[in-house]
């Protein structure tokens, strides 16, 4: 009969096992179960987290092992969320990452500007924990249909300007890596066809486990193959670790406390990345409803409640924000959720039997486990080095897709649709900003408040 597993005793529709009261502490291997699939998938996916070396390199000079070794700690640290009940899964405030380059431009290459990425990301960690420990995220479900709608097709308008637009965009510097990439991993998460093969094929079930890894392999192998990008160069054990560096110049100890001005100049650039955060706080909440809604392959019904509760959501991701802007300014800064990864664990913990995926938080964290585990080898950082344009490509294309449906299963009526379709475009053409959000609050106003209660009879014209 083999050992009782920790998601046996849950009741059908039930949530997950924990510890700590309302910290709701879950333990590895005592309150969920280890999924092999994710953690492995996690360690090929090593490619996201390091895409975001080379702009760290750009914007603040700093040596590559340095910012190896602070992508290695950020992606512990979203562990935080899915061991303290958060079922987040974690990234970065990514669509604002040009624009606090830009803001940290105006500053000299040095002390001043470390000091300007520290200004920014205490300030948005006291926005977060503001909110989070005030009750002021319990507006969220409040948010008319509309507005959320274009906050999420927004964002995933922004994350195909970025790989599509025809200056730098990611499919024009390596097209057939990332163009196959994306096509093999939508097949694998979406088709039609290949849910029948998951049903059918015990072979094909095994590689669809591992989520948007098998695109991102082929991908790799591709580039190789068509000279996209060179072979790596290896490196062997351990990652260094160069903490008397990082705390010499590139935290708070270090280049010390940023000026008046510089506190108050960041100001516009926080608020400007919580707007942002606030659409990825909307997607994880939207992501993990339709989650709770779907039929296992083995049940008659959802046989696991997965709460998301955003105050606890922003508290954690504020403490997050704290803690690195005081020890380890971080170019991405800290956010809500990272949608690809939400997309990856979701649709196979929707698409797989309890029996191969017993419980939701195994698959969250194990991806994180494997992820960073991984992070701190020189083997596998040297290795996939390379091909980070392809990592980081294939998860703004999984952001596309899901911002995309998840946008339109919002809005139920052609006013929506409308006010969605033109305040997300703003968004999606004017990441950062403030327009499209204001555009969105301002033609509901204008538009649908007037009306509430009205039955819509004919919205063609």
């Amino acid at each position: 009969m083999g050992l009782p597993r920790p998601s046996d005793s849950r009741p059908l529709g039930a949530e997950q096992q924990s510890r700590g009261g309302k910290l709701m502490f879950r333990i590895p291997l005592v309150d969920y179960e280890w999924q092999w699939g994710d953690f492995i998938q996690g360690a090929i996916l090593c490619a996201v987290p390091l895409g975001i070396i080379p702009g760290m390199q750009a914007v603040l000079d700093i040596p590559f092992d340095v910012a190896a070794m602070m992508v290695m700690i950020n992606n512990f640290m979203y562990l935080w969320h899915t061991h303290f009940g958060d079922p987040s899964v974690a990234g970065w405030i990514t669509p604002g990452i040009p624009l606090y380059m830009a803001f940290m431009a105006n500053y000299a290459f040095g002390p001043e500007r470390v000091q300007a990425l520290i200004a920014l990301q205490i300030e948005v960690a006291i926005i977060f924990l503001l909110l989070g420990l005030t009750g002021g995220t319990k507006f969220i479900p409040h948010v008319p249909a509309s507005i959320r709608a274009s906050v999420v097709l927004g964002a995933g308008i922004a994350s195909a300007v970025k790989i599509f637009n025809t200056t730098n965009g990611y499919i024009f510097k390596v097209p057939w890596a990332l163009g196959i990439s994306l096509a093999f991993s939508f097949f694998m998460l979406y088709a039609t066809r290949s849910l029948a093969m998951k049903k059918k094929y015990a072979a094909w079930r095994w590689i669809a486990q591992f989520g948007i890894a098998p695109g991102f392999i082929i991908g790799y192998i591709v580039g190789l193959l068509t000279g996209e990008f060179a072979a790596p160069t290896l490196a062997y054990g351990l990652i260094p670790l160069p903490m008397g560096e990082l705390f010499a110049n590139w935290n708070l100890f270090g280049v010390g406390m940023p000026s008046g001005a510089i506190w108050i100049s960041a100001i516009p650039m926080a608020i400007t990345a919580y707007i942002l955060a606030f659409g990825d706080i909307l997607i994880v909440g939207s992501i993990l409803d339709q989650q709770n809604q779907v039929t296992r392959l083995d049940q008659t019904a959802p046989d696991e409640l997965v709460v998301f509760r955003p105050a606890r959501n922003s508290i954690i991701t504020g403490g997050r924000n704290l803690v690195e802007g005081i020890f380890m300014p971080y170019l991405g800064l800290c956010g809500p959720q990272w949608t690809g990864g939400q997309a990856i664990v979701s649709q196979r913990f929707a698409s797989t039997s309890k029996k191969d995926f017993p419980t939701y938080w195994g698959g969250a964290t194990s991806l994180f486990w494997g992820m960073s585990i991984f992070l701190g080898w020189s083997l596998i950082v040297t290795a996939l080095k390379p091909a980070l344009l392809v990592g980081f490509g294939l998860t703004l294309g999984i952001q596309v897709w899901l911002c995309g449906y998840v946008a339109m299963s919002m809005v139920t009526n052609n006013l929506e649709r409308g006010i969605a379709a033109f305040a997300g475009t703003i968004v999606g053409l004017i990441p950062g900003k403030p327009y499209g959000l204001g555009t969105a609050v301002l033609l509901w106003l204008l538009l649908e408040l007037s009306g509430k209660g009205v039955e819509e009879k004919s919205m063609t014209a």
